[in-house]
């Protein structure tokens, strides 16, 4: 009898401890882009599917259609019985903040900002320090001394991007130039591919042979430009304006780029962000040959979102309030793979983890605007 009920009882709590994922339902509610915008939202996504397969349950979300739309879906995802809600990006901050004093039970997870309720936490990164190694990789390896940088639109988050990767080229290369150009003046910039291609070729015209986007699916256009003009050509450049260097002439290129870019000419770059975009560059399906993806900036949204929402799957503890990732604790950092290893000399890789370090240790201060 005593064995029978040690039994139910030990039965009981491997039942209750995985009460938790029993119909744990989360809800997600997109920013313009959707899931599978290659970028901040699809990767958030990752991290609850990571979540649920772990746990079990399901996933409900809210993609908006349009700007006006963002946000929208929150209320209907806490009616669907979301145990918890994630909002990404800064423009479903009001709406989730609404939700959040209506649902006091529910827990509300916002992406890049800073919600207000007991029941709320905010995931925010410190876009700065990795947007600092990326520029001071992109003013070590720059041929024109030119460089550019587009963003989705002119918010705080955006500008950490900014502000990070212009003292990054500067600390690099003092005399290298940095042009800023923004998509739109709201969050639509975020899903204007189209726009990022036509300032994309602006910056080339310019001499900027390397460009770093943190524009989320707009990001897409400064691909494509690149991949429809992948060099920059000696001629072609402004009157005042000579290479300076040739970083990657000993790097093997396809028949189609030596066929493009013949003559005097120099590769252009873009710097990926949020996900490992280094692939994207891979234009011939060669990863032997020269890519045109540098490296991305890597903000791992997916393994912050996961540990929050696991945190809910079961039943831990609620801790509300900001938190913060970075290079200190994996939350930021830069890509490396086969795509980029022949771009980027061991050298510079040691100096890249050097400068990382000091980073950390507060010796080098990366400003945020």
């Amino acid at each position: 009898m005593r064995r029978q009920t040690a039994l139910l009882a030990s039965l009981s709590l491997l039942l209750a401890g995985s009460a938790h994922a029993i119909g744990f339902t989360v809800g997600v509610a997109f920013d313009i882009g959707g899931r599978r915008d290659g970028g901040f939202n699809q990767t958030v996504f990752q991290g609850v599917q990571r979540v649920i397969a772990e746990t079990g349950g399901q996933i409900r979300t809210f993609e908006p259609g349009q700007l006006s739309e963002v946000g929208n879906g929150i209320p209907g995802l806490v009616r669907s019985g979301a145990k918890v809600v994630v909002g990404v990006g800064y423009a479903n901050n009001a709406a989730l903040t609404a939700a959040a004093a209506a649902a006091p039970n529910a827990r509300f997870v916002l992406v890049d900002d800073l919600p207000k309720g007991p029941n709320t936490v905010g995931l925010r990164f410190r876009e700065h320090e990795g947007s600092f190694l990326a520029g001071y990789l992109a003013g070590k390896q720059t041929a024109t001394g030119r460089v550019g940088f587009i963003g989705g639109t002119d918010i705080p988050v955006i500008r950490r991007f900014r502000a990070g990767f212009e003292a990054g080229v500067a600390f690099a290369c003092p005399d290298c130039q940095v042009t800023s150009q923004f998509v739109s003046d709201s969050s639509a910039g975020f899903n204007l591919p189209g726009i990022a291609k036509t300032l994309t070729a602006q910056l080339q015209r310019n001499g900027n042979d390397i460009i770093y986007a943190a524009a989320g699916a707009s990001g897409r256009g400064v691909i494509d430009q690149i991949k429809a003009q992948p060099c920059l050509k000696a001629a072609n450049l402004p009157p005042d304006l000579k290479f300076r260097a040739d970083p990657y002439a000993a790097v093997p290129k396809s028949a189609a780029y030596r066929k493009a870019c013949a003559g005097d000419s120099r590769p252009v770059f873009f710097i990926g962000v949020d996900t490992n975009q280094n692939a994207l560059g891979d234009f011939d399906g060669n990863p032997a040959t020269l890519n045109h993806g540098l490296t991305s900036m890597l903000k791992r949204v997916d393994n912050a979102v996961y540990t929050v929402v696991k945190d809910v799957a079961m039943g831990r503890p609620w801790r509300s309030g900001d938190r913060s990732f970075g290079l200190s604790n994996g939350g930021i950092g830069l890509a490396f793979d086969r795509y980029n290893e022949a771009l980027i000399p061991a050298s510079l890789k040691t100096n890249l983890k050097k400068l990382e370090d000091l980073i950390v240790r507060g010796t080098v201060k990366v400003p945020t605007q």
